[in-house]
């Protein structure tokens, strides 16, 4: 046990004792995401390292306060990745923010989200107990997925100590393709090739333009790209990285900007006052506009979604809360998990 974890431990029974509220940070990327940050910080950053990684069998192990530029730069020396594509943002990511927020990148229809990959995690919960769930090994099928409950809960499930990743290969080949077509029709060609044995890694509409990334071996790749057709897309490599870092223009601005998840058919949502980007073959849409709150989250709900405040929106719409049934179910993960409620309060849900 390191002197961190024996640290940390303590400070979570002390909080707990007082009923005081910590807030864990790693390196802060995402101090914008979900419910204002309150109570004492816990910082992670120092508790970093690889501990294990052996590119035969495609499983990382590594700290929680490592950040993900020194992730993606060990693999990528033996050809590998993380095949969800989490955003770096401008190298303060960690690995525990990662998992905590659950974000991936342009890849995540094609090839899965954060939670597809974690194999196992190790946490403090708000009783200062060490818990591990899960493994190192791929073929990890004893008890429940307790540890995939970690991805997305915000840190308000326990502090992230070690996680355990699957990795794939880098793809050989990665190419983009660009069509002059409105979103309607983008919309349609997303989810029709979305049905297709094709290689795809990103399909994104805005402007008018239709952008379809396509990665992997380079025999189906090229022969991916000769029945598309389209016009190849100069520096793909940094448009895809803009729009997995946000950093595009379109994320720039004073105006709101609202994140929707919602049904890959759904319309086109785009009106007077409200821009949009179509992203994750239709599932992902990114709004700017200065809507109301509850009108964006009707507009969601209406197809099939739900909606996160994501820059310029009053924190507490930070995300849409669910119904109450599952409202129901995450008052009891919480209490189990954090009987005192004093681990990232807020961040979540206004009352959780």
């Amino acid at each position: 046990m390191t002197d961190f974890i024996e640290q940390a431990q303590a400070r979570i029974r002390a909080a707990q004792a007082s009923a005081a509220p910590l807030c864990i940070r790693g390196g802060g990327s995402k101090d914008f995401l979900g419910g204002e940050p309150v109570g004492e910080r816990l910082d992670t950053g120092g508790h970093a390292g690889i501990v294990a990684y052996d590119p035969s069998e495609l499983v990382l192990t590594v700290r929680a306060g490592t950040p993900l530029t020194e992730v993606a730069a060990t693999l990528a020396a033996s050809g590998q990745c993380l095949p969800f594509e989490p955003p770096l943002f401008g190298g303060r990511a960690t690995v525990g923010g990662c998992v905590a927020s659950g974000l991936s990148g342009p890849r995540r229809p094609y090839t899965g989200a954060v939670r597809d990959y974690l194999l196992g995690v190790s946490l403090i919960d708000g009783r200062g107990d060490c818990l591990k769930f899960g493994g190192q090994v791929m073929k990890n099928v004893a008890g429940f997925d307790t540890f995939r409950l970690q991805a997305g809960a915000m840190g308000t499930l326990g502090l992230i100590t070690e996680v355990s990743f699957k990795v794939l290969p880098t793809p050989e080949a990665d190419e983009t393709r660009v069509f002059e077509v409105p979103a309607a029709d983008a919309i349609a060609t997303m989810n029709r090739l979305a049905g297709q044995p094709l290689p795809l890694a990103g399909a994104v509409h805005h402007g008018g333009r239709l952008r379809l990334r396509l990665a992997g071996n380079p025999a189906a790749v090229g022969a991916a790209l000769a029945r598309l057709g389209g016009e190849a897309l100069p520096d793909a490599g940094a448009f895809w990285a803009a729009i997995r870092e946000q950093t595009d223009s379109f994320f720039a601005g004073p105006a709101p900007l609202w994140r929707l998840a919602v049904r890959p058919t759904a319309p086109a949502l785009a009106a007077d006052g409200v821009d949009e980007l179509i992203d994750w073959g239709g599932g992902q849409r990114w709004l700017r506009c200065a809507l109301p709150a509850d009108a964006v989250q009707a507009l969601a709900a209406s197809h099939g979604g739900h909606a996160s405040g994501w820059r310029g929106v009053d924190c507490r719409h930070a995300f849409q809360p669910p119904t109450a049934p599952v409202m129901a179910l995450h008052r009891r993960l919480k209490a189990s998990f954090d009987p005192a409620g004093i681990l990232n309060r807020g961040r979540l849900y206004p009352d959780l």
